[in-house]
């Protein structure tokens, strides 16, 4: 059961040796001018910017989505700020995302 009581499961680092089983995975985190922000509602959005998932970034600002391949945006959500980041998933494996909020 999900700790933020929307349904999203808990969030966490994300180690850069993680076997991804070949699955593609965009992982990441939310900062700030402050550092990390926890608490973002990170969104997934398709290539044609439909909504496809959320999350809610851990304390220390981490989140991660198990994804097809493709083209994605990933939008943080806060209190404090919004941003986003794009990335393209060719293929299989650990795809790494920084987004800073203002």
């Amino acid at each position: 059961m999900a700790a933020d009581g929307c349904g999203a499961p808990a969030q966490s680092a994300t180690p850069a040796d993680l076997d991804t089983n070949g699955q593609v995975v965009l992982a990441g985190k939310v900062t700030g001018t402050d550092g990390p922000i926890g608490g973002a509602f990170v969104r997934l959005l398709d290539s044609g910017g439909d909504f496809t998932g959320e999350v809610v970034s851990s304390p220390e600002g981490d989140f991660r989505f198990y994804a097809a391949p493709g083209s994605w945006t990933v939008r943080a959500l806060h209190r404090s700020g919004n941003g986003e980041a794009t990335v393209t998933a060719a293929g299989p494996g650990l795809h790494q995302l920084a987004i800073a909020v203002a």
